[in-house]
């Protein structure tokens, strides 16, 4: 039973690698494409329905628009892509466009970035995988009042997977993803050579009523209904940043294979996307959402549909018609994609917060790798706080959306502006004109894509803040002032650590005290180590609760001739911790050039409710002596024979305790020797 913890940690997450192991972790771009690009590609399965449900607040006659929006999206598309492969050729160090600002905008731009990028990262992850079970439903009917339930499995799913290692998480998802480019071209190659051999293609809701509660809009109103549709297809654009944010993952050459990666993600995910938004707009599907301003209601039976299918799903029975395995795989192979999707954040958010734990604006924890080289607690992380908004949005993607592109849009113009000083200032020191116009048309690519995003990032706010973009414009700030406050925390600690001459004097003496509570073999053993410390002066120290015990406690002492003195405290209110620390501090007030040592006999115990059953003083004691200037504390364990299952071995009662060598600070599983509580 000891080696259960383990044992199902190596099933879960597979044998430890060792630091060597590192480069087998890296991806090729065959597998880098799905790993890193599935965020993107997935875009394909709700970009263009969230476009429709934004028209749709017109009603019918504003979807004859949804082409030209796609194509706008289509544009902007293009050209971040273009312009992250300029970012991936500079910066391939896994900063990503944090790295990118601050290296060229100065250290509060690049926190801005991050801020940007941990909240679009968050939302990657509920987005996906909620839109993930959202399509699922369509083919699996049941789940749908269940969907929250589905969603945080998973995600946990998700983050087994990824603890597991980047490699082999890479190699799982390669062939899911691969599935589904193949299903949704092959969808499209089909639905085009039905529509060329002069077949009809109708689904099913092209002959439902629409009705928008913004009917019969014009001028303003007209131009900001485009507008919100545009910034909601936008959301096919989330996910190109995590290719720059990965760079380090990918084979040698880095830059080249990471720009390769990227124009291939770019030329599938336009195709894709605009597929399936032309298909949704051939066969005439319609898609609303009642909380969005719109209603679709049946003529047969006039009552309202309360539940669409999702576009892609109308598309694929349309173009199948009605063909079950053609539709069934489309169907699964969306909600592959979708929950696959969310592994680009699992891949770009550890990396990015192991970053900024480098550069102390994040626990330096994030930047330790666990047993399979995975950045586990940047995953772990990620995973509460995407599993945090899926409950709190009950799974609704239509109600996550609104939150969805401002982050990215921020770190896109940010970035870009950032890309253009950079060229700015290798012109400035470049003499050789071929190098010089090569970088003049990065520096021209680099412009119109910050031009371009912070347009887009504008409609964005414009158009999203009362839908619930204003919850990331509260989240970035707070996000920018924790990570101010940490940095300047670690800052702080840093200059206060620095090595000085006075910090290395020795101190003149060094005074023992070992806490006593009564007679046993954790008080012999903790005597004997701390006589073997040699202090200057030791002494035994018990606080008198009860006088009878006392008395008889300073018989025995007396009686077995203890060669050390026994001081009796008094407490007439029964304290334990206020009488040490006043003894404590009387000793150190005599001779503040000395130190003062206090050895505490402890238990170590087997199982966690034994810690109940055991004297807490202890441990409130240690808390309070470690805040104490010149007080070292020192920890001697006595381990019980319960304790011999966390070591995988069983010894009978105190075999061996006299040789186990006591430790300083706290110990896990550890409890006071003292029964007075």
């Amino acid at each position: 039973m000891s080696k259960l913890p383990d044992l199902t940690k190596r099933l879960l997450l597979g044998r430890a690698l060792s630091s060597s192991q590192q480069h087998e972790q890296l991806l090729p771009k065959r597998i880098a494409l799905p790993v890193f690009a599935s965020d993107a590609l997935s875009s394909v399965a709700y970009a263009p329905q969230e476009i429709l449900i934004a028209l749709a607040a017109g009603g019918l006659v504003m979807y004859q628009y949804s082409p030209w929006v796609a194509a706008a999206v289509v544009v902007v598309l293009l050209t971040v892509v273009a312009s992250y492969r300029q970012n991936v050729r500079a910066y391939q160090g896994g900063g990503g466009d944090f790295e990118v600002a601050t290296a060229n905008l100065g250290g509060n731009w690049g926190i801005v970035v991050a801020s940007a990028l941990i909240v679009d990262y968050t939302l990657v992850v509920a987005v996906s995988v909620s839109a993930g079970v959202e399509n699922l439903g369509a083919l699996l009917t049941f789940i749908q009042p269940r969907e929250v339930l589905a969603a945080i499995c998973v995600l946990a799913v998700l983050t087994v997977a990824n603890l597991r290692g980047i490699r082999e998480a890479g190699f799982t998802f390669a062939v899911p993803t691969y599935l589904f480019m193949i299903s949704i071209l092959g969808m499209l190659a089909w639905g085009a050579v039905r529509l060329l051999s002069g077949t009809e293609l109708r689904a099913e809701s092209a002959d439902y009523e629409l009705r928008g509660d913004e009917a019969d809009i014009a001028g303003f109103a007209l131009v900001f209904l485009l507008l919100r549709a545009f910034s909601s297809g936008c959301a096919a654009l989330t996910g190109i940043e995590a290719i720059s944010n990965g760079v380090p993952a990918f084979r040698k050459p880095k830059g080249h294979n990471a720009a390769t990666t990227l124009l291939l993600l770019g030329l599938v995910a336009m195709t894709m996307f605009g597929g399936v938004t032309a298909f949704a707009y051939v066969t005439g599907a319609k898609f609303s959402e009642h909380t969005q301003g719109s209603h679709l209601y049946d003529p047969a039976t006039g009552a309202e549909v309360v539940h669409s299918e999702p576009v892609i799903a109308q598309v694929a029975h349309t173009v199948f018609s009605n063909f079950s395995p053609g539709f069934a795989l489309v169907a699964i192979m969306t909600a592959l994609i979708l929950f696959l999707a969310a592994n680009t954040a699992y891949n770009g958010f550890p990396v990015l917060g192991s970053v900024l734990a480098q550069n102390r604006y994040l626990p330096r924890q994030l930047h330790t790798r666990g047993d399979r080289l995975a950045l586990s607690n940047g995953i772990i992380i990620l995973a509460v706080m995407a599993g945090l908004l899926i409950y709190a949005f009950d799974a609704s993607v239509s109600r996550l959306i609104p939150l969805y592109t401002v982050g990215v849009f921020v770190s896109f113009t940010v970035s870009q502006i950032g890309m253009v000083r950079h060229w700015n200032r290798l012109l400035a020191r470049e003499s050789d004109q071929s190098k010089r116009r090569r970088m003049k048309t990065s520096r021209g690519i680099n412009a119109f894509g910050a031009t371009l995003t912070g347009i887009v990032l504008a409609v964005v706010l414009l158009t999203k803040f009362t839908l619930g973009a204003y919850i990331v414009c509260i989240a970035m700030p707070a996000l920018f002032l924790i990570m101010k406050g940490i940095r300047r925390h670690y800052d702080r600690i840093a200059a206060e650590l620095e090595p000085s001459g006075e910090d290395v004097a020795l101190p003149a003496r060094n005074h023992g005290i070992v806490l006593v509570s009564k007679i046993h073999k954790p008080t012999l053993r903790a005597l004997a180590y701390a006589r073997a410390t040699r202090p200057s002066t030791l002494e035994a120290v018990t606080v008198a609760v009860d006088a009878a015990e006392s008395q008889r406690l300073q018989d025995e002492w007396e009686a077995l001739d203890v060669p050390v003195p026994l001081k009796i405290l008094d407490s007439p209110y029964r304290e334990i911790t206020r009488p040490v620390l006043a003894y404590v501090k009387n000793v150190r007030r005599r001779s503040p050039r000395d130190v003062v040592t206090v050895f505490i006999p402890e238990y170590v115990v087997g199982h966690w409710w034994e810690q109940l059953l055991h004297n807490q003083s202890a441990l409130r004691l240690k808390g309070r002596l470690l805040f104490q200037p010149g007080v070292m504390v020192t920890s001697v364990p006595w381990q019980l024979a319960s304790s011999d299952r966390l070591k995988g071995r069983v010894e009978p009662p105190g075999a061996g305790s006299s040789r186990r060598p006591p430790r300083t600070g706290a110990r896990p599983g550890g409890g006071s020797v003292s029964d007075r509580d």
